[in-house]
């Protein structure tokens, strides 16, 4: 990772002063969201998150709680790249990853990328588009690199892909399979903010903000993409238990043995909730993970992951519930 100028604008290595300093900065980028975005700060904490396990996010909400505003904000808080691109049942594979075209000074062909050579990519209504796009995507996602006419091409790092889905409107769209949802990291949802938040949103607005301009909000870059590798190392080193070990399969397993689920955490869960929960650790303050942080994770990072079996459907039996109950039927090691 070439980070040379932000690394002189603020020095961080791997040791532990550096780590402490990076999370201090990474702990700041919450303020400034806050200043463009109300009520969504479980949201913020799990793109953080995100970005110290080098995984992904699923955000759903009804629209018009903040998701885009969120991701532009948090760009603009970590001095990285951000774009958007709304998916759309015609959106063909090379619209997101690029494409070979003639560059008409020189008479041969050229690559020129697509909205993925980013660092935060926002994909709005990903489940509107067809298979074939989302297969491109989600190798960007697991490999970190795009493939095009038979080359393969890095992605910048960090990259992050926040997308997004909306749980009332399933006309017309491509529901995501299993394995798709299991690459993403954390499964995110976006309240309707309360009343006071609500109230406090009206009154930015009635005081002129504007959601496409955060930078008149306030919002400031507090970090950068050298705090997010020092992170990173940081979250690396922190320490788990063979008891807190030993508790992250005891809950997959649980949820394989629940009858009304077709289909349980996988190893790649249970390794995504352990990833998650060491970033989660280290962000407030610790270098180990404690039960707590575990369960604090673990419906943001396991409950895209079940499968409910047809009867419990009929039934109208919530995911969320059984992961709670399979949850609740693991012993906490002390």
């Amino acid at each position: 990772m070439n980070t040379g100028t932000t690394q002189a604008e603020h020095p961080v290595g791997p040791g532990p002063e550096a780590g402490a300093e990076a999370r201090e900065r990474l702990a700041a980028v919450r303020a400034e969201v806050a200043k463009a975005v109300v009520g969504q700060d479980a949201a913020v904490s799990g793109l953080l998150v995100a970005l110290l396990c080098g995984g992904h996010v699923l955000m759903e909400g009804v629209p018009g709680v903040a998701k885009t505003l969120l991701v532009r904000t948090l760009a603009g808080a970590l001095s990285v790249d951000t774009r958007r691109v709304q998916f759309t049942p015609d959106l063909m594979p090379g619209d997101i990853t690029g494409s070979m075209v003639i560059d008409s000074n020189r008479g041969e062909l050229s690559f020129r990328e697509g909205p993925l050579f980013t660092n935060l990519l926002l994909a709005d209504e990903i489940n509107r588009t067809p298979p074939k796009t989302q297969s491109a995507l989600l190798e960007a996602m697991e490999e970190g690199t795009v493939s095009v006419d038979g080359v393969s091409r890095d992605l910048p790092t960090p990259f992050l892909v926040a997308a997004t889905q909306n749980p009332v409107e399933y006309e017309g769209t491509y529901p995501l399979p299993e394995a798709q949802l299991d690459r993403f990291l954390l499964k995110v949802v976006l309240p309707v903010p309360e009343r006071a938040s609500e109230l406090e949103i009206l009154r930015r607005h009635a005081d002129g903000f504007d959601p496409r301009d955060v930078a008149a909000a306030g919002v400031s870059p507090v970090a950068g993409v050298a705090d997010i590798a020092a992170g990173q190392a940081a979250v690396r080193r922190v320490q788990v238990s063979q008891e807190v070990a030993g508790y992250i399969v005891d809950i997959a397993r649980a949820t394989r043995q629940s009858p009304s689920l077709s289909l349980g955490v996988s190893p790649r869960g249970a390794t995504a909730l352990l990833r998650a929960a060491r970033a989660w650790a280290w962000l407030t303050g610790r270098d180990f993970v404690t039960p707590d942080d575990v369960k604090a994770l673990a419906h943001a990072t396991l409950v895209h992951r079940l499968g409910l079996r047809p009867e419990a459907e009929l039934e109208g039996v919530d995911v969320a519930q059984v992961l709670g109950s399979a949850l609740g039927s693991v012993p906490v090691p002390r």
